[in-house]
């Protein structure tokens, strides 16, 4: 296998999406370098998969085992932010990779030309499918792929996350729904006639108030947050005739998470009662918790341990020291993964570098982390398993300016190429195997026992930018 080859165009590719950062279904830049770039080298690419616009999925090969490999391209606003610079030092732009979504997409891209190589080289039947899968941070695009039936001839799904340690992911996450509450009252003088007016902040206020008492009595897993989009104005003497709050509810599953969707919107109805105020519901997006698949994760610890960790030069270790220095001086054992086995070891290794050299083992785990992902949508209709690879200094956030900065570095670029590696022997291992993909679709068809895949998207709603 000899990833390096291609080295130079992934680096200079995914370079170009870190410098054209955009919203989910709406990386037309993006998705337009991805697609040339995979036809350029024999892939046949399909694009605006189920009406996402921007999603696109390219394959090499025929007949099965079909492999789909993951991927991702979009950015977060607030996040523009200047390359290699050790401090902030915003560039001007409204939003930046802080993510880390243009090394995923592309390095799922080189795991995609390196198992093309095998295909052909070995004449080994089966086919590589490179996913491009828009809207990840906000809008649920894999949950519309998976919904409207585009991995229902899969085999194996893997996906891969650009992070600051290496190891092979365990575990759930959460289901969650996303929505508006948008009010309309009556406008009328505060002062001189507060009795003709209806306020439609009231009802926002009342809203939270009401969801903030019902916090005592949620499961401890469950989450809810807020934001009030529009407050309806600036002027204190009028009463406003409309308001608008965002709603976000998650929980350990789609079961209770449509109870909790429930819950919350029965509180909205009541403050829309009482303040005789009209309530509007605007559903924006739903994803599923994760299915984990300790039989294919076995074979991405494999695959990992074969492949290694990169190796750094003195000078990436002395640029990852800068960034290291704007997040606090040690980490505790609390900043260790608690799936993680050899915790001393690691926190001494974590303590001890500025990179991550090493490959943190986990224990199986079937705990649900908090945070959500739309990756739970495609574990529910093919067994699914993901890495993590170190691409940024160790004690780097996701979603922060630190990542974004380190974004175009060799040690991303490294952690890039390394994401491809490790996919890519799993991938051969799979085609060789083909016991270990009808272990992983056992495993698989057990933990649904018999429940089917509902998305938590409505058929009637499309991928959608509000």
């Amino acid at each position: 296998m000899d990833i390096n080859r291609y080295y130079d165009e992934l680096k200079q590719l995914a370079d170009k999406v870190w410098e054209n950062p955009e919203p989910g279904f709406r990386e037309f830049v993006s998705s337009r370098l991805h697609q040339d770039f995979l036809k350029e080298h024999g892939f046949s690419v399909v694009d605006d998969l189920a009406d996402t616009g921007t999603g696109y999925i390219a394959s090499y090969g025929h007949g099965h085992p079909v492999i789909a490999l993951l991927g991702e391209f979009d950015a977060l606003y607030g996040l523009g932010q200047k390359a290699d610079v050790a401090e902030y030092a915003p560039d001007g732009k409204e939003m930046g990779h802080g993510c880390g979504h243009h090394l995923l997409g592309v390095g799922n891209i080189g795991a995609g030309l390196i198992i093309k190589d095998y295909l052909e080289e070995t004449g080994t039947e089966g086919t590589v499918l490179v996913m491009g899968c828009p809207a990840e941070e906000s809008g649920s695009g894999k949950a519309y792929m998976a919904r409207d039936h585009v991995f229902d001839n899969v085999d194996i799904a893997l996906a891969w996350h650009p992070a600051t340690i290496n190891m092979v992911r365990t575990g759930s996450s959460q289901s969650c729904i996303q929505f508006y509450l948008r009010f309309q009252g009556v406008a009328s003088h505060a002062a001189g006639a507060p009795e003709q007016g209806r306020s439609a902040l009231d009802a926002v206020e009342l809203t939270d108030i009401g969801v903030n008492y019902l916090r005592e009595h949620m499961e401890s897993s469950d989450r809810v947050h807020y934001a009030i989009t529009n407050s309806g104005g600036l002027s204190p003497n009028v009463v406003q005739a409309e308001a608008e709050v965002k709603y976000l509810v998650r929980s350990t599953n789609n079961r209770k998470c449509k109870k909790l969707y429930e819950r919350v919107l029965n509180i909205a109805r009541g403050a829309a009662l009482m303040t005789e105020t009209e309530l509007e519901i605007i559903f924006d997006e739903g994803l599923s918790n994760t299915l984990p698949n300790f039989a294919l994760e076995d074979v991405l610890k494999d695959a990992f341990r074969e492949s290694g960790v990169p190796e750094y030069t003195e000078d990436e270790y002395e640029y990852a020291r800068a960034f290291r220095k704007t997040w606090k001086s040690d980490f505790t054992i609390d900043d260790i993964p608690s799936t993680m086995k050899d915790k001393k070891e690691i926190l001494e290794a974590m303590n001890s570098h500025p990179i991550c050299t090493f490959i943190g083992e986990n224990e199986h785990s079937e705990v649900c982390r908090m945070g959500s992902t739309d990756v739970g949508d495609v574990s529910w209709v093919v067994p699914t398993a993901t890495i993590s690879v170190a691409c940024y200094s160790l004690g780097a956030e996701g979603h922060s300016w630190q990542w974004v900065a380190q974004g175009k570095s060799s040690i991303a670029a490294k952690g890039m190429m390394k994401a491809a590696e490790v996919l890519a022997r799993a991938a051969f291992k799979l085609y060789e195997d083909q016991d270990l993909i009808e272990k992983a679709k056992a495993e698989f068809n057990g933990r649904l026992e018999g429940e089917k895949y509902e998305c938590l998207i409505p058929h009637g709603v499309k991928p959608h930018v509000i």
